[in-house]
This record gives C-alpha cells, sequence and structure tokens, in this order.
C-alpha cells in the first residue's frame, strides 16, 4: 500500500488550475474544518482540545468592555500584522468505576497563539507564519487512573511548558490551496471531522489506531515534528492534502515520548519518514440541498516496526523456546474513511441543524496493536431556540485489538497454564453538552464510558480481578478564549 506517497506526489508536482479569482484573506486557515460557509452549513461546536489558530472563532474580549485590550496592546501589534490569541481550557474529571483507581484529577491547558502576517512585515505575498506554545499542569485520567487506550481528554498529557507548532504557510493565488513547512501536527487537518469537534475524548479527535500504533503516537498533540503539507484545490468542492513527517517526534530513544522531547524543541529530520494524504469531497451544496463532506485518506510509515506475536526465530514470543526478541517488519500503513453529513437544518436560521459523522480505519494486524477503529456519533447544534451557541453531542468509539495481539495473549495463557485475559477491544462513549456562558466562554459537562480499558487488560493492584475494570468518567471542562 504505498497510496498515500502517490497522492503526495500528485499533489506535489501537479499542475494549480485557481479556483476562484478572489485571494485567500490573511491568516485563514486553508481546511474544511475553518471554511463553513455560514449559508450552507451550521454553525461549529467549539473545538474541545484544538487551538484556534486564527479561526474567527468569538473572543471573551468582547464583554471585557474597557479592559477588552489594555493598553492598547494589541491593536498595536496588530497594526504591525500580529495578532495573538489566548486559550485556556480547564477540566475536572473523575472515574466512579473501574479504572486502576477511582477519584478525581484536574488538568489544564494554556494555548499561546501567534500568527505574523509576513505580507504586511515583509512583503512576502500571502504568507503567514505561526506559531503555538503550550503550557500544560495538572495530571490525566487515562495515565493515572484508568490505563486505556481510547484517551478520555485531548488536552491530557504529562506536565511541560512546550512549543507545539511552528511553521511558514504560503498560500496560492487564486485561492488555489497552500503549502506549510516547519514544525507541524498531523491530527490538526488528517483524520478529522467536523462534527466530531465538540467531544473531550481524545480519540474523537486523532483517533486511537494511530496513536497507538505510531511511533510516539505520531505528529499530534503534543508532539508535533518537522514537516511539509501541500494542499490543493482544483474547485470549491474538491482538494487533496498531503504531507511529509520525520517519521519519530521524540526519536528511537527508549523512555515516555514526552520526557524525551521536554520542550518541543528537537527538531528532528533523520528518522524513517511518514507521509499522508487525503482526498476530500464537498456536496450537497445546491440550495435546499443537505450538504456533507466525504474523505478518503492513507498513511504509510517508512521504519521497522515489531511483530506483535512472532520472535525472530519465528516461534511465538510467549514460548520459552523463543528468542524473547520480536520479529522486526518493514514499513506499516494505514486506510481511512470519513463522511460529515448535515440531515436535519432548522428552517430560517442557518447556524443551527443536526449533523452525523461516521470513520473507520484499518492497518495491518502482525505490526499493529489496533487494526480496526471505527467511531460515530451526532452533533446537534442550537435547537433551542434561546441557546441557539450551545451543542450537545453523542459518540461512540471501538478501537479492536489486533488478532496477533489477541494470539499472543492466548500463547501466554497457554504456555503459563493461567487463566491470562485475553485482549479483544476498548469502546468509548461519551455525551456531552457544550454551554456557551458569554462570547468566547463555554462550559462542558460530559459523561464517558469506557468499555474493558486497554483493550481487557490484567489489573496489576488487584489480582483478583482478570481485567481493569469498565470505568463511568464524569467531570466538567471550562474553555475561555482571548
Amino acid at each position: 500500500m504505498r497510496f498515500a506517497g502517490l497522492v503526495f506526489c500528485a499533489a506535489m508536482f501537479g499542475g494549480q488550475q485557481p479556483a476562484s479569482s478572489e485571494p485567500l484573506p490573511r491568516a485563514e486557515r486553508a481546511t474544511d474544518l475553518d471554511r463553513g460557509d455560514k449559508r450552507e452549513l451550521p454553525a461549529e461546536a467549539t473545538f474541545s482540545d484544538t487551538p484556534y489558530n486564527a479561526r474567527e472563532a468569538p473572543s471573551v474580549a468582547t464583554s471585557l468592555g474597557l479592559y477588552a485590550d489594555p493598553g492598547g496592546f494589541r491593536a498595536i501589534l496588530a497594526s504591525r500584522g500580529i495578532t495573538y490569541t489566548l486559550d485556556y481550557v480547564g477540566e475536572v474529571l473523575g472515574n466512579a468505576t473501574g479504572g486502576l483507581k477511582r477519584g478525581a484529577l484536574y488538568e489544564g491547558r494554556l494555548d499561546v497563539q501567534v500568527t505574523a502576517d509576513l505580507e504586511r512585515i515583509l512583503g512576502w505575498d500571502r504568507t503567514t507564519l505561526h506559531g503555538i506554545v503550550y503550557q500544560i499542569h495538572g495530571r490525566g485520567l487515562s495515565t493515572f487512573h484508568l490505563d486505556n487506550l481510547l484517551v478520555v481528554s485531548g488536552i491530557e498529557a504529562l506536565a511541560s511548558t512546550r512549543l507545539f507548532e511552528v511553521y511558514l504557510e504560503h498560500r496560492f493565488e487564486g485561492n488555489a490551496g497552500s503549502i506549510r513547512i516547519g514544525q507541524l501536527a498531523a491530527d490538526s487537518e488528517f483524520l478529522r471531522s467536523r462534527y466530531a469537534g465538540v467531544f473531550v475524548n481524545s480519540t474523537f479527535s486523532w483517533p486511537a489506531i494511530t496513536a497507538a500504533d505510531l511511533p510516539s503516537g505520531g505528529p499530534a498533540f503534543v508532539l508535533a515534528t518537522t514537516g511539509a503539507r501541500v494542499e490543493y484545490r482544483p474547485s470549491e468542492t474538491f482538494r487533496v492534502r498531503a504531507a511529509i513527517f520525520n517519521g519519530n517526534p521524540a526519536g528511537g530513544r527508549i523512555g515516555e515520548p514526552q520526557r524525551i522531547d521536554a520542550t518541543g524543541l528537537e527538531f528532528r529530520v533523520s528518522d524513517p519518514p511518514f507521509v499522508i494524504a487525503e482526498v476530500v469531497l464537498d456536496y450537497g451544496k445546491e440550495a435546499g440541498s443537505l450538504p456533507g463532506t466525504a474523505k478518503i485518506g492513507a498513511w504509510t510509515h517508512f521504519d521497522r516496526f515489531n511483530d506483535q506475536r512472532l520472535a525472530t526465530n519465528l516461534v511465538s514470543l510467549a514460548d520459552p523456546a523463543s528468542s524473547g526478541i520480536p520479529r522486526r517488519v518493514r514499513g506499516n500503513d494505514g486506510m481511512y474513511a470519513i463522511v460529515d453529513q448535515l440531515v436535519y437544518r432548522v428552517p430560517e436560521d442557518a447556524d443551527a441543524g443536526v449533523g452525523v459523522f461516521g470513520r473507520v480505519s484499518f492497518s495491518p494486524s502482525d505490526r499493529n496493536l489496533i487494526d480496526l477503529y471505527a467511531d460515530a456519533g451526532i452533533s446537534i447544534n442550537g435547537l433551542v431556540p434561546t441557546r441557539r451557541h450551545d451543542t450537545f453531542g453523542l459518540a461512540v468509539g471501538y478501537a479492536r485489538i489486533s488478532g496477533q495481539t489477541t494470539a499472543l495473549d492466548r500463547d501466554v495463557a497457554w504456555f503459563s497454564g493461567t487463566s491470562y485475559p485475553i485482549r479483544s477491544s476498548e469502546v468509548a462513549i461519551e455525551a456531552t453538552y457544550q454551554a456557551r456562558i458569554v462570547p468566547g466562554w463555554v462550559v462542558q459537562p460530559t459523561l464517558q464510558y469506557i468499555v474493558r480499558p486497554g483493550g481487557g487488560i490484567p489489573n496489576p493492584r488487584m489480582p483478583y480481578e482478570p481485567r481493569i475494570g469498565d470505568a463511568l468518567v464524569a467531570g466538567i471542562r471550562t474553555i475561555i478564549r482571548y
């Protein structure tokens, strides 16, 4: 499977046909997440764990009156081509049942995002410089309480102050696409669903299959890496985007990747590359239609990966006769498909409606922990006239443990003569409600249920239990943007 590499080459070297005679506005991201036409699609919920990156989202400054811009500092910078936003995401999450232990934890993240208009500053046409810095504090529930795969929070990470993304973006003339070069994250554009953005669980953003199967979790929160991305738009309804990244954000060193690259300043370029590409089709834009988006994508990785069952001497790793060293296999691949569909629009109100989404992804069984991932959900926005900016969401995610991993568990049970648990799958179910208090400030309760944490792994703290128990997770998040 080399679909991702072929599409990347086609996107890089294919001809460019302008899609419009109108230039792309400054500092606007050229992605389907951010360009929703309010005449065609309902208003988006605030993306629960994703920086706004110059999206025209409301700011709490509109409610601060004379204190909106102390000293006129923001206005002075804007007049010189520099804009910034400050986003704070804070949450308390706790598990009432299951997990390694029970209790509640607090975690928070401050995002500092800066955009410099290099056309205004240096005269570089249609070029901007973007940067994001995180200050992360607190402790994550999945890491310290649950030990599960579908991480319950999209902001969960080890406490640190780190650089995330920093890149140059050049927009092609005529809104025909753009190119980015620098330290990038794939999860800001690839594998994303418009209607999945409201959820707190991280799997509805960067899905568990790529987070588990790629080295260091792939180029995604919180580990961006060196790369380049190109997007080409031959028309307003069709586009292709592709990217190449350094294949391991933390390198091949042994240890926790977030501790190895504790500041986001590694800027690695020497690891085997990771390539991802997707084709996007928007449809149903005619008057009176219900619009939707379909995506097909693929990725390939050029490193070597451990076989999930076999040793170098081609017997099970659980067999006492094995070498104890996993067989190494060349390369890794994945394919995915995404559909976002508006199924109901409130009459006379283009900003209110009901959208549904579905995603599915596959990867080879012999070299991956997860070989199948699927999720689906519904997002309901603005149906209550007095709460038109609120969003309710309900979603379920499913990650299947690969056949080779399951076979290894059976081998362990056979050779040890014990009732060792056989991993099968993990499921996350989430219901959430995002309520806007004032423009730029939302409060979001969440209720999640995690079935078979870790796919059904043993509970090391309670040996009398066959596996870690299913977890009921409840909590509340607040998001403030300035």
